[in-house]
């Protein structure tokens, strides 16, 4: 896989797993635009990465295009779309799986869903033309669960689907989608819930992340797993949909105890 050249955008690329992402495809000769609601982060990372960085809030789809036009404009025509902007609302102290405010619900949407689904409806058919790669940063959660996060649980999995819906209607136009869904990584996201479930299987650095999101490009893998444990995970919940959920309702009640608070 040749990147020396292509166009590149990163949303999410201020710090994390964006900002890995947005240097591995520099690193590999790609010129790369980031987008960040950090709008000093995101112009230190896209200068470095021989492109450029704005300040861009893709949950406002309005804003999303005038990115990308910019990007069309200042560089050229997108080969890689990195849809990596995301986001969780952690369930409050004895909160049930409804209990998390309606803004909170709807923000998870919009940035974990609404931003590809926005980017795709301006650039899949495009990028499909040039057989370039749209990479959509879902989460394990979105295959498995997060306990004590609801909402961001149920958006990850939406995030998935569309990633699945995208490669089956424009994988025979050349689209080559990817769906990344990492468990535990070392981002600002998961600061102050080390604890959790998440962590479970270990914490990655963002730079091993984007490493395993560069081989599954030149593999051309439309899921991209970055744990050793998650596809035995994934295989075990659809074996057996009841055994699984008896299971996570056992791990929640031992992170309840070693915690010593409600999840």
């Amino acid at each position: 896989m040749e990147l020396s050249g292509k166009i590149a955008v990163v949303t999410g690329g201020a710090s994390g797993i964006g900002r890995a992402i947005a240097k591995m495809l520099s690193r590999e000769g790609a010129r790369v635009a980031v987008a960040d609601l950090d709008a000093k982060g995101a112009e230190a990372v896209g200068k470095v990465c021989n492109g450029f960085g704005m300040g861009i809030d893709v949950a406002d789809e309005a804003d999303l295009v005038r990115f990308i036009n910019s990007v069309e404009r200042k560089l050229g025509p997108v080969d890689i779309y990195v849809s990596n902007a995301g986001l969780g609302v952690t369930d409050g102290p004895g909160w049930g799986a409804g209990d998390a405010p309606d803004a909170g619900w709807q923000l998870c949407w919009e940035v974990n869903v609404m931003a590809s689904v926005h980017a795709a409806r301006h650039l899949a058919r495009k990028i499909a033309a040039r057989e370039g790669h749209f990479v959509i940063t879902a989460s394990a959660a979105g295959l498995l669960a997060q306990i004590g996060d609801a909402a961001y649980s149920a958006t990850k999995a939406a995030a998935v689907s569309f990633a699945e819906s995208l490669a089956i209607t424009h994988g025979d136009e050349g689209l080559r989608v990817h769906c990344l869904c990492p468990e535990g990584v070392r981002t600002p996201l998961v600061e102050g819930i080390e604890g959790g479930a998440q962590g479970l299987g270990g914490y990655l650095e963002p730079e091993e992340v984007a490493e395993t999101l560069l081989k599954a490009m030149e593999e051309q893998r439309f899921l991209v797993m970055t744990h050793e444990n998650t596809p035995q995970y994934v295989a075990m919940k659809g074996q057996d949909r009841d055994r699984w959920v008896g299971g996570m309702r056992k791990l929640r009640r031992q992170l309840v105890e070693k915690l010593g608070r409600p999840m």
